[in-house]
């Protein structure tokens, strides 16, 4: 049996994981354009160095978590993490914007090996439901803070130039990373029982990709390209792939077969609504670090260092209110979550009206700090209530589920919204940030009224 300790030990190791994902979707924000002028490449194309990592992330996370139920989860997160550092190392080594792109890909593509461990790790270590609801806890702190670490990291290496391009080192500091979680996982992590008996889902795998790439592809390419013919077609074919999916799916679970998702996991009221609270929050999360780290510096004239030195106080605001979350959600369930989408309605109203041109740096600084706060009130505590009533035996098929919702939402925000904003910066920076925010107060709508419906029994 394991000792507190030990559990705890394993927690923060493979919560590297998640970290360096992370990290590594929004550090890219800020350094786009030290990325674009070190390969030479076209918009079109450095766009693709954010949606094509979140393409390859997206389409293989419930395969990765299926993977870590059949093999082994300590086996499929060490090779996974192996992956992710190598593929790391080949982004920084790109001198072409194919080869980043194609890199960038398989970064994803690692990622979406190693994530869902962690959440079904969290799920099997931690069977009382007040200590899961604090390591649930610090996984959410995770993905919030590495969110504000890549920012300012991203600011920090773009403006630096050292013996390489500065853009590079974005990359390479996942080395030591890497290397080191290697080390720890093979000495402290131990593996959970693998399911070799039954038959991989290989079919499921194939069909679900599929169905994955021919949404997110022209969702983020589409806009660039004017929606031509093929785009179009290719969303249509994508929901009748997902359909089939889902047909193929129930027919396997009543043949007695092992499908790639159990679709009883759907049957849980609590599980659905938490999923599109997951969809909504992560579209305007996602898009507005975006949003913000370009109009910060196109708009308002503030460099890349600087630019990344404004998410520091948000960081701190996320910590600061994701612990006190940690804590009253024992009390208080959903409300918690409720005054969180509050506050991010009100920094974001506040940033359409106050952030033009000239704005003085106590108010930009004062409501990012205001959207930390209730982001931290409102995104460690979404992975608690779409798991809290998940089955342990279903571990790994939630998590995976749970990230591929994180990580399609996180590219629909890029193309959805940050299509909205991109187009009206034709008329103005100002404009085009306004006109984004218009669409992620939308979201914010949304998670207010998923939050409104879902039952008031308290995750305790």
């Amino acid at each position: 049996m394991k000792t507190l300790q030990n559990k705890w030990l394993e927690l923060v190791i493979v919560l590297s994981a998640p970290l360096l994902s992370v990290i590594d979707v929004f550090i890219i924000n800020i350094a786009i354009p030290a990325i674009k002028a070190g390969v030479h490449a076209t918009d079109a194309e450095v766009q693709l160095v954010i949606a094509g990592y979140l393409l390859g992330y997206a389409a293989f996370l419930i395969t990765g978590g299926r993977a870590g139920d059949h093999f082994g989860r300590k086996k499929v997160f060490f090779w996974g993490m192996f992956a992710f550092t190598v593929t790391s190392c080949l982004c920084g080594l790109s001198v072409t914007p194919l080869q980043l792109n194609l890199t960038r890909f398989l970064q994803g593509l690692s990622a979406s090996f190693m994530v869902p461990q962690t959440i079904a790790f969290i799920q099997i270590l931690f069977t009382d439901k007040r200590e899961r609801a604090r390591a649930v806890g610090l996984f959410g702190i995770t993905l919030g803070l590495a969110a504000v670490i890549g920012q300012v990291l991203g600011g920090y290496l773009s403006d630096t130039h050292w013996a390489i391009a500065g853009w590079r080192l974005i990359f390479f500091i996942n080395l030591p990373i890497g290397i080191f979680t290697l080390w720890a996982t093979k000495r402290y992590v131990t593996e959970t029982t693998g399911n070799l008996g039954s038959k991989f889902d290989y079919a499921g795998v194939l069909i679900l990709t599929l169905a994955l790439f021919s949404l997110i592809y022209p969702l983020t390419q589409g806009r660039e390209a004017g929606w031509p013919l093929w785009s179009i077609l290719l969303i249509v074919f994508s929901i009748l792939l997902f359909a089939y999916f889902i047909y193929d799916q129930k027919a396997k679970l009543a043949a007695g077969k092992t499908p790639l998702i159990d679709v009883r996991l759907f049957e849980l009221k609590d599980f659905n609504i938490g999923l599109f609270a997951v969809l909504f929050h992560f579209m305007l999360h996602t898009s507005y670090l975006l949003l913000s780290a370009v109009y910060l510096q196109k708009g308002l004239r503030i460099s890349a260092l600087h630019s990344g030195l404004y998410f520091i106080l948000p960081g701190i605001m996320f910590i600061f209110s994701s612990i006190v979350a940690s804590k009253l959600i024992v009390r208080f369930g959903k409300r918690v979550l409720q005054v969180g989408v509050v506050l991010l309605a009100l920094a974001f109203i506040l940033q359409m009206i106050l952030w033009t041109p000239g704005v003085q740096t106590w108010i930009i600084i004062s409501l990012m700090g205001l959207w930390g706060l209730g982001n931290g009130l409102v995104l460690p505590s979404l992975l608690n209530i779409v798991l809290q009533r998940v089955p342990a035996a279903y571990a790994g098929a939630a998590a995976g589920i749970y990230s591929t919702f994180q990580q399609t939402a996180s590219a629909l925000g890029v193309s959805i919204i940050g299509g909205i904003f991109f187009t009206f910066s034709a008329h103005g920076w100002q404009q085009a940030f306004q006109a984004g925010l218009t669409a992620i107060l939308v979201c914010v709508l949304g998670v207010g009224i998923l939050l409104s419906i879902l039952p008031k029994h308290k995750p305790t």
